[in-house]
């Protein structure tokens, strides 16, 4: 990727840059969970079996990240209850890795939480393979707690309390 600078913005998970995103995040979550190439086919029913489509008002909000003005990752968020949101669909492609796309994706969605949603808490689950992920959460302030939602694939859950506003 050319060099360049982070811009993020929302974007509709059906817009081909996020579906683009989208698909490399699934392709290599998949393929680092089986530790083998996924093919396309697999690939595509994965994509209709973990549905984004919650991740659009009301239930939820998408993230797209520009580096040097491509698009370079994407971050989700969707509502859990009037307290939390859930950060989800984090990834930076391979790329524009290194570039400090994660971090700067990780806050955008924390805004987003408390400023669309009013979230008082942002959470997140992820897997112990995918080491990357859980020391960007650590080095951002998140905590490991209990499971909260069940996730099949996941065996690590974080949370994260938002401030408050200003005087509040």
């Amino acid at each position: 990727m050319s060099a360049g600078h982070w811009t993020i913005a929302p974007l509709s998970v059906h817009h081909p840059d996020a579906a683009a995103l989208l698909r490399g995040y699934f392709g290599e979550i998949t393929r680092r969970y089986h530790g083998r190439p996924v093919p396309d086919e697999e690939l595509d029913r994965v994509l209709v079996e973990e549905s984004s489509d919650d991740l659009t008002a009301p239930t939820g909000h998408f993230l797209v990240g520009r580096y040097g003005g491509r698009p370079a990752g994407c971050v989700g968020l969707r509502v859990l209850d009037a307290d939390a949101a859930e950060v989800t669909r984090l990834f930076v492609h391979p790329a524009a890795r290194g570039t400090g796309g994660g971090a700067r994706l990780l806050a955008a969605a924390e805004r987003a939480a408390g400023e669309v949603f009013g979230a008082r808490a942002v959470r997140l689950d992820t897997r112990g393979d995918l080491v990357e992920a859980r020391a960007l959460y650590a080095r951002s302030g998140y905590r490991e707690i209990p499971d909260y939602n069940g996730d099949r694939y996941a065996d690590h859950w974080y949370e994260k309390r938002l401030a408050g506003p200003p005087g509040g």
